[in-house]
Formats: structure tokens, C-alpha cells, sequence
């Protein structure tokens, strides 16, 4: 029976790794979304009631959930070079004739690559399995992120056949696509937060996430461009990257072998145009000699290796005139200015309007109203001013000043020192801040209200139905059906909605309030360790710091919020609507400080309690449960049938492996 259920748990996730390259490398998925989760669900079932059989590398782990706080440096057994970089064409000919004269050779042989912009990552692969993943760092180490680079899916965990390699680093960058990025800031503005600034910092920015169960919600890919192994079994990279991509590497279809430097000038003069046509950010074009021991002979200097170069691309740029500068105001009552263009065609899309980020940048722009101004569409999805051409501004023509009073409500602005913002600090009387509130609270990842959208909330605020998002539990169907765009069915299903958020759990409703820095996780956080609302309105700013992942800015933004008198009397509104300000089931207060600092791992089959169980005893005496075998592991406590965890922690020799009588002993 056993060994039936192994085979059953082998076949799944045989078949779940094979949908998932059809799906996130080939593009080519022959099964549905829901088709897929029913098998995983199952295989996730299978594992859970079948310990012994846990796989590290199963389908099953790209979920993440584990909690990293300190990534820990590795060296990397190979140093990870940056390529030198070349502006025009004389440059890669120039390159070309130096290769020529190193090796004596008369015919090289090239590949090349677009250069992707995203986050450099060395992939180590044992036995075939995924081990680590390591990022570039100074070349030199870099931080281990295995946890979060684990939940990216066209990353393979096993590499699909035997013929490959065994034991090798693969490299390659880690990105973010368009599609993904833009839908990811439309969920944040729509929320009322300010959206990211481009995909690559992104990208760089999700690989550090404490919590891998965030990164595995990012729509992040890899594409591959290097291996480096100790074996000598191919003869060319261009050769080495074909057999990855064969055993379920994502390497692009765009790489080109090219006999000459002629027809590597072509392949950039072809990409430098249809680069606009990926769905991915590239800037530029990468040159490497294919021959691997022409690489070998070519060595490195002392920062770049000989035998590559990478082609930048000219950033995208055009000149157009600065007509006005506008502002707007956010959720949090940041000011953002505006410059408003001429359009201009750039990049493939038509501008009309760039960011100026804060009173700093127009002042070190030295703007004037219809000033010709370079605006560049690099690795930032909005377009930025660059640059002023002084020689065509017109005499006489008006500096642009930054605002000193809000453009919606007309209250003075402050900027706190070292902050580049300026603030309206008339939070309850300025449009756009109650506006933006209101959307946040009502926002799918906080109150998720069904019915209402953003411009239904600016209708109810601009009618003066509502002023804040308590005001949302007095309104009635008849008031609702008369507002322009509204019928019967529509006024009940806004106040369906709206009586359904009652039920939402208090964590959610925290994340909704709107709190200056406390986003979804931190939300989280302060729920899970207060329990309510009241307990956390009389957190003291140590208290409050002392709380997991809660720092200074945090702590204080807190402490400003509950300090508001008007905030207050919104809070004791939502308590009479029914909202829920307290967590739905009583959690563990912490009884001593016994297991404080101390890290737990269950493994195994358990018999004395269950996994739920002792996680709240650990959590219970000040320690942490974690998921995963390391160094930074204390306690392995291992029930019957334990597999791989325990060997993995026996190994390590710095664990301590505990009977579940002697982890029972040692609580009591």
C-alpha cells in the first residue's frame, strides 16, 4: 500500500512539473487552470496525510509561506563577472579585431543574446535536483533566496532527463513582464497606493520578501543565458543552452548563432527595433564567442571576462515642450507633479505626460513653462524628463514653481525633514484623501465590497452620501437609485456587498483602515499579535517595535493614527455597524519566554499532537515554527516515518533532534 501511494505522489508530480513547463516555459498549456489545481490539490493531500515521502523540490513547495528575515551570504563557487559594455558599432568591431590577435584564430564563430533587465540570480542544481539560488550580489557572494526563487514556476526544480548535466550552476535574470507589472500597479492604485517604478527594481525587490508566499503571488520569470559546470561535455554555449533548454530551462528563442561580426552588427541592428515587441525589458544586446574553449584560452581581465560584450541600446528619447505642470494628491496625501507634453511618439506609444517625482527634480531641471525638454522611456514604464534644452527657451518664459498650497482643497503643505514628498495634511477634508480611502478600504485584498468601483465611490463622496468608508453601512437602496448610472439591482447589490464586509476578518478590515506603511502583511502582523483593534490602540512604541517586522516608521505611523480624535470616533462607528475589530478565535498569548530566540521544525508523522497544536505550544513559550531545514534551525522534533528532513538536519550536525516526549518534556 505504501509503495503504492509513493507511485501515486511520484506520478503527480511528474505530471504537475510537466504542465507547468507546457504552461510557464512552452507557452503551450493542454490543460485548464482548474483542471490543474484539482491535481495539486490532490497531491498536496497525499503528502500531508504521507510525511515520509516529502520532496523539497516538489510542485507543491511553489506555494512558499516560509518566513526568511536574514538571507544568508554565499560565495559563489564560480564569480559572477559584469560584461564590458560597447555604444556604437566601431566599438564591437574593435572588440572583434583584439579576439583576433588573443587567439590567432581567422574565423570566430558568435552568439548572441538580448541583454534582459531584471535581476541577475546563479541557479546550483545537484544531482539533477534544484539546490540554491544565489543573487549576483558584488560578484563575488550574494544572498541566498532559495525560498522565494523556488515559487517561480518556469524555474524547473528536477531537470526533466539524464542526458544533461548532473551537478552545474545555471545563470540568468530574473524578471518581470510587462503584463504582470501594470496589472500589479493597478492593484496597488486601486488599493490607494502609489505604484511601482519599474519592473526591474521590482523584480530585484521581490527576491527579498521575507515571506516567500508573497513573492509566489508575483508574476516573476527567468530567463536563462549561462551555464558553468565543471564538465566538459559540450563544445559550444550556444550547444550547452539548447540541451538546457531541453531538460526544462527557459532559455529565449531570440539567441542567434552568427559566423561573422557582419551578422552580429545585423542581430542588433534587427533587435534595436524589435525589441518594442517583447514582452520583457531589454536594453541591449549581448556578444559572447560560442567556441567554450575559445572562452577557456580568453580568460577574464580583472572585471569583465574577454571572451563577451554586451551592445547597450540607446535609451529611448525625444524632445517635445513642457506645456503645464499639474499635481496630483494621493490616498495619503502625497503630492505628485505632473508634466503635461506636447505628444510625442516614443517607444512605440504616444506621451503626453511624464513624472517629475518632487520639488527636488524640478528644481534641479531648472523648468520653465514651454521649455523643449528630452523625455527617455528607459527601464521606467512612466516617462521621465531628462533634460532642458536652454538654448531654445524662450525670454521671459515662467519658472516653474513647486505649489505650496494643495490644488484640491487649498490647505498649506508640509514636508517632514528628510522626506521628498510634500504632504496636504487635511486628511478629512480633502477630496482625493477621502476618496482614495474609501477605494482602499473597499479594495479586494482589504474589505473586498462587491458592486463598488472607483468612480461609484467618487460619486457617493462628490453627492455627500459619504464622507468616510464607515459612512458606507447608512446607505440605503433608495438613496443609492436616483445617483446617475444606478437601477434597483444595482443600489441592492452595492448594499448586499457592503453588509457581507461586516464578516470580513479583522486583519483584513486593519489592512483597510488605510494606516500610513501598514500594508497587507504588516496588517497581518499586528492583528495576529494584538488580537484587536483596542489592544492595539494602546500599544506603547517599544511594544510596538518589538512586534516581528515592525520598525520605527511603522510604529510611529501607528501611534499618529490612533492619536487622531477623528479616527477614533470612525473606528467606534465601524464597531456599532458590526464590523469585525477583533479576531474571530481566541489566539495564544505568549505564557514565558522559555523558547524565545529558539526556531522549531515538525516532521514526520506526529501522534502526541498535531501540527496546529504544536505550532501554538512553541508560539505559545516565545519561539517560531519555520519550514525548512538550516543552519539557523534549533529543534527538529520528528514523529514516525521521518524522511528527508531528518537526514538533511542529521547531516548539518548543529540541530537538536527531539522525540515528541522529550519536545513535550522539555515545554513542561
Amino acid at each position: 500500500m505504501s509503495k503504492e501511494i509513493q507511485q501515486k505522489i511520484e506520478k503527480l508530480r511528474k505530471e504537475l512539473n510537466e504542465h507547468n513547463y507546457k504552461y510557464y516555459v512552452l507557452d503551450a498549456s493542454e490543460i485548464s487552470d482548474y483542471e490543474f489545481d484539482i491535481k495539486l490539490k490532490e497531491l498536496e493531500k497525499l503528502e500531508e496525510e504521507h510525511p515520509e515521502f516529502f520532496d523539497p523540490n516538489s510542485p507543491s513547495q511553489r506555494v512558499g509561506g516560509q518566513i526568511t528575515k536574514n538571507f544568508e551570504t554565499v560565495t559563489h563557487k564560480e564569480r559572477m563577472y559584469s560584461l564590458d559594455n560597447s555604444y556604437s558599432k566601431e566599438d564591437v568591431m574593435d572588440w572583434e579585431k583584439r579576439l583576433h590577435k588573443l587567439t590567432g584564430a581567422e574565423n570566430i564563430e558568435y552568439t548572441c543574446e538580448l541583454k534582459y533587465d531584471g535581476a541577475s540570480i546563479n541557479l546550483t542544481f545537484e544531482n539533477g535536483n534544484f539546490s540554491t539560488a544565489v543573487t549576483r550580489g558584488d560578484g563575488f557572494q550574494g544572498d541566498n533566496v532559495s525560498t522565494n526563487v523556488k515559487t517561480i514556476k518556469s524555474i524547473p526544480l528536477k531537470i526533466n532527463g539524464e542526458d544533461f548535466l548532473e551537478n552545474f550552476d545555471i545563470r540568468g535574470e530574473i524578471i518581470l513582464p510587462f503584463d504582470g507589472f501594470e496589472k500589479m500597479n493597478k492593484e496597488r492604485m486601486e488599493a490607494g497606493e502609489d505604484p511601482y517604478a519599474n519592473p526591474r527594481n521590482t523584480a530585484s525587490g521581490s527576491l527579498k520578501l521575507q515571506d516567500s508566499s508573497e513573492t509566489a503571488k508575483r508574476p516573476l520569470d527567468c530567463l536563462l543565458y549561462q551555464v558553468v559546470a565543471e564538465q566538459e561535455k559540450y563544445k559550444t554555449h550556444f550547444e550547452i543552452l539548447e540541451a538546457a533548454k531541453a531538460v526544462g530551462f527557459k532559455v529565449p528563442e531570440t539567441i542567434e548563432v552568427c559566423k561573422n561580426v557582419k551578422e552580429v552588427l545585423a542581430f542588433v541592428e534587427k533587435w534595436d527595433t524589435k525589441r518594442h515587441d517583447l514582452p520583457y525589458e531589454t536594453d541591449g544586446v549581448v556578444i559572447k564567442v560560442n567556441s567554450l574553449e575559445l572562452q577557456k584560452n580568453l580568460g577574464f581581465t580583472s572585471k569583465f571576462p574577454r571572451w563577451a560584450i554586451a551592445y547597450k541600446f540607446k535609451a529611448e528619447q525625444e524632445s517635445t515642450i513642457l506645456e503645464e505642470v499639474t499635481y496630483q494628491v494621493g490616498r495619503t496625501g502625497a503630492i505628485t507633479p505632473v508634466a503635461n507634453l506636447k505628444p510625442v511618439q516614443l517607444a512605440g506609444t504616444t506621451v503626453k505626460r511624464a513624472s517629475l517625482h518632487n520639488a527636488d527634480q524640478i528644481e534641479k531641471l531648472d523648468l520653465h513653462l514651454k521649455d523643449t525638454v528630452f523625455v527617455e522611456k528607459g527601464g521606467e514604464i512612466i516617462p521621465k524628463i531628462v533634460s532642458v534644452d536652454i538654448s531654445k527657451r524662450k525670454p521671459n518664459s515662467e519658472v516653474v514653481k513647486y505649489i505650496t498650497n494643495c490644488p484640491e482643497c487649498g490647505t498649506e503643505l508640509v514636508r517632514k525633514e528628510g522626506d521628498a514628498k510634500h504632504y496636504c495634511p487635511n486628511e478629512l477634508g480633502c477630496p482625493p484623501q477621502i476618496v482614495g480611502r474609501i477605494q482602499h478600504y473597499i479594495s479586494r485584498k482589504a474589505l473586498n465590497i462587491d458592486g463598488i468601483g472607483g468612480e461609484t465611490v467618487s460619486l457617493f463622496v462628490k453627492e455627500g452620501l459619504v464622507k468616510t468608508y464607515a459612512d458606507l453601512y447608512d446607505l440605503k437602496v433608495e438613496q443609492i437609485m436616483p445617483l446617475e448610472r444606478m437601477a434597483e439591482k444595482s443600489a441592492k447589490n452595492i448594499v448586499k456587498g457592503i453588509e457581507a464586509s461586516k464578516n470580513v476578518s479583522f486583519e483584513k478590515v486593519l489592512f483597510g483602515l488605510g494606516i500610513r506603511f501598514v500594508g497587507e502583511t504588516v496588517a497581518k502582523k499586528l492583528a495576529r499579535h494584538y488580537l484587536s483593534i483596542d489592544n492595539l490602540a494602546k500599544a506603547t512604541r517599544d511594544e510596538l517595535i518589538n512586534v516581528d517586522e515592525i520598525g520605527d516608521k511603522i510604529a510611529d505611523s501607528v501611534l499618529a493614527f490612533f492619536a487622531e480624535e477623528r479616527n477614533l470616533e470612525i473606528i467606534e462607528k465601524l464597531r456599532k455597524d458590526g464590523v469585525q475589530l477583533e479576531m474571530d478565535a481566541p489566539q495564544n498569548v505568549v505564557e514565558n519566554d522559555l523558547l524565545e530566540g529558539k526556531t522549531f521544525l515538525f516532521t514526520g508523522k506526529l501522534t502526541k499532537f498535531t501540527r496546529d497544536e504544536a505550532k501554538d505550544m512553541v508560539e505559545k513559550f516565545g519561539g517560531k515554527t519555520v519550514s525548512g531545514v538550516s543552519s539557523k534551525l534549533n529543534f527538529l522534533v520528528v514523529g514516525e516515518k521521518a524522511g528527508s528532513k531528518l537526514k538533511k538536519a542529521e547531516a548539518l550536525g548543529t540541530v537538536d533532534i527531539l522525540t515528541e516526549d522529550e519536545f513535550l518534556e522539555k515545554i513542561n
